[in-house]
Formats: structure tokens, C-alpha cells, sequence
């Protein structure tokens, strides 16, 4: 018999815990808005998942900070390949500190939507790198994205934004917006009135997205600051203060890749 809940309600961690210590074979399928993944357990052991472009133990770091969704899990049911060989408790416990990490690399690294940048330097200095820092320098042409660089890496964003962190801080590189998806055009052509209809759904996207957060205040007041921009006759410039802000909640509240899900609504829906 499958069993079925809601991520608000039961945490995916607690949810693992439950089935796993009754030792069931089977498969959890996970929604979360248009994003989905899987996790499959084996005699109550976690052995293989999959979210979007990550798999293995990456997979299940990024589902372990979603907090909603719904999820349903069917028993007997085999994955095809197998990429977990961690304890259960140990996957779980890199997952609780990835989260409590991001929340310093969010300090410097408000989205991966952003994209690394050489920073200018005064003068000519010797910098030395470490293999890693390299590999990621060189790799930065000021137009692809850091989730862009992962991909290329071979990498999680999660592992990328740690190596940068260290290159932001020594003022190697720094950091600018991804304005690319947004239909900057379209949004110029808008009434006014139809400007602020589209802020107040952003505004309301962004709300469904951190339930059970408590960022009420700072999403009001990205969208105090939007309207003010908008009243001031720039209103395109305040849509898209308001989706950079909004992002920038998500990231730091739920890490990168529910802000980069959040984007990703953000911009069909402003295409129309």
C-alpha cells in the first residue's frame, strides 16, 4: 500500500527514518511545484536518488531542503542502478550541515544565477591557487553562470560556491546579475497598472515558495521598495529589483537551487 503525505507536515528526514526502520523496499516520488525527484530504499537503506540534473548523494542533499511539496512513497519497487553506499544516518547528517553552510556562503553568494566576474585589481600582485581554485578560474568568461560552471565541471553547484567563496573573499573575483532570461523588453511595454499586477504575483509566487519560513517581513518589504520604484515612474527597474530580492530570500532560507526553481517560474511566467 503506498503512503502519502505533505512535506509541510513531515520532514523528508523524519519521513526516511520511519520507513527505513521498518526495513521496506521501495521508491519515494517527491513534487515540489514543477520540480520532482526519487529516492529509493532498499531493506530500509537508501541506495540510489535523483533530482533534476543530480544523482547519488548530491540528489538527496538537494531534496532534504525542500519544505513543501508532497510526496508518495510505493513499496516494492526496484531502482535500475544503485549510487548511495552511505548509511542512512550519514547522508542524513551531510545534509543538515550543507544547510547550515549555505547560510554562511549566501552572505557573499546571494543566488548561483550570478555570474563570476574578475574583480579589478589596483595593482599587480602574485595570486596562487589551489588546483581546485583553478579549475574554476579557469573557467570563468563573465557570461556563464555559476550553476553553468558546475555543469561544466562536472560539479554541484553546492561544491562550486565553496571554492568560490574563498575567491571572493580574497577579491579575486566578484560577482554580477544574470539578466539574460528576464523579457526586459516586454516588461518595459506594460501599463503601469499591469506592472504592478505582475509584481503583486512574483510577490505571491515567492510567498507560496518559502511556506513555513519566516520571511514575511523581508518579502514585504522587497516589494514596499518595488512599488516605490514603480510609483517613481521605473516601473520595469522594480520588477526586477523585486525578482533579484525575492531570490536572494529563497537562496539564503532554502539554498540554491529552490531560488534557481523560483527563477525558473519567475521567468515563464513573465514571458507570458
Amino acid at each position: 500500500m503506498a503512503f502519502q503525505g505533505s512535506l509541510r507536515e513531515l520532514p523528508l528526514p523524519d519521513i526516511i527514518q520511519l520507513v527505513a526502520v521498518s526495513g521496506k523496499t521501495g521508491v519515494f516520488v517527491l513534487k515540489n511545484g514543477g520540480d520532482s525527484g526519487k529516492i529509493f530504499l532498499r531493506k530500509g537503506q537508501i541506495v540510489h536518488a535523483a533530482a533534476g540534473t543530480l544523482s547519488g548523494e548530491q540528489a538527496v542533499y538537494e531534496l532534504a531542503r525542500w519544505l513543501q511539496g508532497e510526496f508518495v512513497f510505493t513499496p516494492a519497487t526496484e531502482p535500475d542502478t544503485e549510487t548511495i553506499e552511505k548509511s542512512n544516518t550519514n547522508l542524513l547528517m551531510e545534509a543538515a550541515r550543507q544547510i547550515d553552510e549555505w547560510k554562511i556562503l549566501s552572505k557573499k553568494i546571494e543566488s548561483t544565477r550570478m555570474v563570476p566576474v574578475f574583480a579589478p585589481q589596483e595593482r599587480a600582485s602574485s595570486v596562487s591557487f589551489t588546483a581546485t581554485e583553478w579549475a574554476l578560474v579557469s573557467k570563468v568568461d563573465e557570461r556563464r553562470t555559476i550553476e553553468e560552471i558546475a555543469a561544466g565541471m562536472g560539479q554541484g553547484a553546492f561544491d562550486i560556491c565553496k571554492v568560490l567563496y574563498g575567491l571572493l573573499t580574497s577579491g579575486v573575483l566578484a560577482l554580477r546579475e544574470d539578466l539574460r532570461r528576464l523579457p526586459i523588453d516586454r516588461l518595459s511595454r506594460l501599463s503601469a497598472d499591469e506592472q504592478e499586477r505582475i509584481a503583486d504575483q512574483i510577490h505571491r509566487l515567492a510567498q507560496q515558495v518559502l511556506t513555513g519560513q519566516e520571511r514575511g517581513a523581508q518579502l514585504e518589504a522587497s516589494l514596499r521598495l518595488a512599488r516605490a520604484e514603480m510609483e517613481s515612474g521605473r516601473g520595469t527597474d522594480g520588477i526586477i529589483d523585486l525578482v533579484r530580492a525575492h531570490e536572494k530570500i529563497i537562496s539564503a532560507a532554502m539554498g540554491p537551487n529552490q531560488a534557481r526553481a523560483f527563477l525558473d517560474r519567475t521567468a515563464l511566467f513573465l514571458h507570458g
